[in-house]
């Protein structure tokens, strides 16, 4: 039975940001293994700027709801389902349905997120703490005192990125606008110009003998490059084809060719390697593996986070009303970490 009225945002089809549709809906009780939550923050990210566009992978048919993350409070779970979470700050990657002031979520999705961090801080290292965490940690694996190249380094996932190297001891260079360098030298790391053509020369110049780990979403023609840079051992992690956003390739075709080249790095003799990190990767072949992974990786960014070693950078925050504008500005590509959105 419907119970609740509230306001969701709507991606009907392939239109601009002004083509959101803004709808009441009513939000149902929840069923078995969900929960309802009143949302406090919502993120806009790569992903919904790529899903307006039809350019994501496996994103659902039109219309639906976007909203890859979100950070709120629990009103209701489904009977049999632990009443205590009832008023809990939780956190959840959503993939889709984010954009609304309530939304229906998985109750194994939820992570509790600490007193000490508010809403639009928490949120702010949902997906970018996650995929930061897991492509540091998880996949790099840097040895101690190592370098490490982030691409991006003003962007929501870069900014966080760069804090967890620096709080594990590893010397950063990041690229970005100059706009942004005086920003991510106060974050601890040495900084590049990323709109020079020879980026990749003055990277070479600050790490002579290579760098352990890069961390590169542009794409493959930027990640031939980067892969270069690697010595020995290195390790170059791609998350992202940011530069073909706007591309008129089919998306299973940019794929395949870079999933191809990084086969081709990884059955050379020379002691490097490559991945693309996928951050659903494993969820529907082993769910409870999957979702343990998210857990520990959030709690330990909002760890970090609450003791005030990584702090999350809030691009800008707007109403959930104002999307159209939230997104138009997260698209500009000019702004230093996470647009937030309030509902």
């Amino acid at each position: 039975m419907s119970t609740t009225s509230d306001i969701r945002i709507v991606l009907p089809g392939l239109v601009e940001p002004e083509g959101l549709r803004i709808e009441r809906a009513e939000v149902p009780a929840p069923a078995p293994g969900r929960a309802v939550v009143r949302v406090e923050a919502a993120g806009v990210s790569f992903a919904e700027q790529s899903m307006r566009r039809g350019r994501y992978p496996g994103q659902p048919p039109f219309p639906f709801v976007p909203g890859y993350d979100l950070v709120g409070r629990v009103e209701r779970v489904a009977a049999g389902e632990d009443a205590a979470l009832i008023g809990r700050r939780v956190a959840a990657a959503t993939k889709t349905g984010g954009w609304a002031t309530r939304a229906l979520v998985d109750v194994a999705d939820l992570v509790p997120v600490p007193d000490a961090v508010e809403p639009e801080a928490a949120e702010a290292v949902v997906v970018n703490g996650i995929t930061a965490w897991q492509m540091l940690v998880r996949s790099a694996r840097v040895p101690a005192g190592g370098t490490v190249l982030v691409h991006g380094a003003s962007g929501g996932v870069g900014t966080v990125l760069v804090q967890l190297a620096r709080a594990r001891g590893l010397r950063v260079i990041g690229t970005a606008a100059v706009r942004h360098h005086e920003a991510i030298r106060a974050l601890g790391a040495e900084v590049v110009d990323s709109r020079a053509e020879d980026w990749d020369a003055a990277v070479r110049r600050l790490a002579p003998g290579g760098v352990d780990a890069v961390f590169d979403h542009l794409g493959i023609t930027s990640a031939r490059r980067s892969f270069r840079l690697l010595r020995r051992g290195g390790a170059l992690v791609a998350y992202g084809t940011a530069a073909d956003r706007d591309g008129k390739r089919s998306v299973l075709g940019v794929f395949a060719e870079f999933l191809a080249q990084i086969a081709l790095w990884n059955a050379l003799p020379n002691g490097r390697r490559a991945s693309f990190y996928d951050f659903w990767g494993g969820k529907r072949l082993r769910p409870a593996a999957f979702r343990r992974r998210q857990h520990e990786d959030l709690a330990a960014v909002l760890d970090l986070v609450a003791r005030g070693e990584v702090v999350p950078e809030i691009a800008a925050r707007f109403p959930l009303e104002q999307v159209a504008e939230a997104l138009r500005l997260a698209e500009s590509r000019t702004v230093r970490g996470k647009v937030v959105l309030l509902p």
